[in-house]
């Protein structure tokens, strides 16, 4: 069996737990596989909202395995927090939910680390979500972290105090910030024995043997493309591979097992944080594309950057990720828009083409729209893809002529039933 993957195709926030909860039932276990609780996975349904940081967005659906890679950073704090939501929502998750011993975790000192870095940077900051992921893939490459399996050893608390005091040093080196360490670390102390009680597992062995028995596997990325710490717009990225060679990375599995891949881009282009947005809309129009589209972080709850869809840019992330289908979400956001614009090509350094530069930070970028008839209707009670109005539908046909991939599925609204598949 192979793995399929779903993936953001922007700069994260596209809708992807909402996609994961719907194929889910088509899959046996669904794994996470990287970044960590800087993401913020939104579900909705039977009225209720939930929103997932550390475990996959499978958890709702019974019977289902999810697996938390090794590509994962866990904050023992923020999962303890998931896994109280969980028992509060009746879900049993004890024999569903499963941790790679492999899996690094993030220390107090490492939000601490984060947050004064963040601070120090002043007007520069790159707009991090301050809950410690950069320092902790820091330690992670710097090979002195600590992972869920050394919790079981003997050693883990003098290790930890060794983590610990290095970054009291490093702390030095900024100015000071409030920050209560000794409470967030007794809380910290707290959450690592309810992590003790979750099953774990070897990672790379767990995901290989249950392919080779026929089971099948779905794997979920956080963030989005744009954020990759390699391809994206660098330095305002993320500290972890999004794209989908980040899953065999994470899961522990060969490139020859990736099968689908399954891109998610929102109707429309949103960021949170600073850097380059080439699209991006600071009027009236972007605002109303945030109200109309509630752009809150569900991480951080910060105002998100909103503009128009960027097809250059979704083309470089499709080629980076080897994206099979499409789904496109929120595209009921734009149901009062009577025109809507693309960006099918950039003027850049003299010359317009429709690749990004290699620093989007480093060029002056300016996208050239083409304008598109909106339908300036409610999509909300369409219940199938062929019953979209003609100017949706040709909305739609102009992404899959131009990324040339087709889109498998649209989202007409946060619930889960408001998915029409094509």
């Amino acid at each position: 069996m192979t793995v399929d993957v779903v993936l953001g195709l922007q700069w994260g926030d596209e809708g992807k737990g909402k996609i994961v909860d719907y194929l889910a039932p088509s899959y046996h276990i669904v794994a996470r596989f990287q970044g960590g609780p800087n993401a913020g996975h939104t579900l909705k349904f039977d009225g209720k909202h939930y929103v997932l940081h550390t475990i996959p967005s499978g958890i709702f659906r019974e019977d289902l395995i999810n697996f938390i890679g090794n590509g994962v950073v866990i904050d023992p704090i923020t999962l303890a927090d998931e896994i109280a939501a969980l028992d509060q929502a009746g879900v049993n998750y004890q024999d569903r939910l499963i941790v790679s011993e492999k899996a690094h975790l993030i220390l107090p000192s490492h939000r601490y680390l984060d947050k004064a870095s963040e601070v120090a940077k002043g007007k520069e900051k790159i707009g991090s979500t301050l809950r410690g992921i950069g320092p902790t893939y820091m330690d992670k490459t710097g090979r002195n972290a600590l992972r869920v399996g050394d919790t079981l050893l003997t050693s883990f608390r003098a290790r930890y105090e060794a983590l610990r005091n290095k970054h009291l040093q490093m702390s030095k080196l900024y100015p000071d910030i409030d920050f209560d360490l000794e409470t967030e670390e007794r809380k910290w102390f707290d959450c690592i024995e309810i992590l003790k009680t979750l099953k774990r597992a070897d990672g790379p062995y767990y995901i290989n043997e249950a392919l080779d028995s026929g089971q099948r596997v779905l794997a979920e990325g956080a963030q989005g493309s744009m954020l990759d710490i390699d391809f994206g717009t660098y330095p305002y990225v993320t500290s972890s591979n999004t794209i989908t060679s980040g899953a065999c990375i994470g899961l522990g599995i060969a490139p020859n097992r990736i099968g689908e891949v399954i891109g998610i881009t929102k109707a429309y282009c949103t960021r949170v944080g600073g850097g380059p947005f080439p699209t991006e809309l600071e009027d009236e129009m972007g605002e109303l594309l945030r109200k109309e589209g509630h752009e809150f972080g569900s991480t951080t709850g910060r105002p998100r950057r909103c503009g128009w869809l960027d097809l250059p840019q979704l083309k470089y992330t499709v080629m980076l990720n080897g994206v099979t289908q499409i789904a496109v979400t929120k595209i009921d956001v734009l149901d009062r828009f009577p025109e809507i614009k693309v960006a099918t090509q950039y003027h850049y350094n003299g010359q317009i083409t429709n690749q990004l530069p290699y620093d989007l930070c480093a060029f002056d970028v300016n996208p050239l729209y083409v304008g598109l008839e909106g339908w300036q209707q409610s999509l909300g009670e369409i219940v199938s893809y062929q019953e979209l109005p003609k100017s949706a539908l040709h909305y739609l046909k102009t992404i899959e002529d131009y990324l040339k991939v087709p889109i498998s599925m649209v989202s007409t609204g946060p619930e889960r039933k408001k998915l029409l598949v094509k």
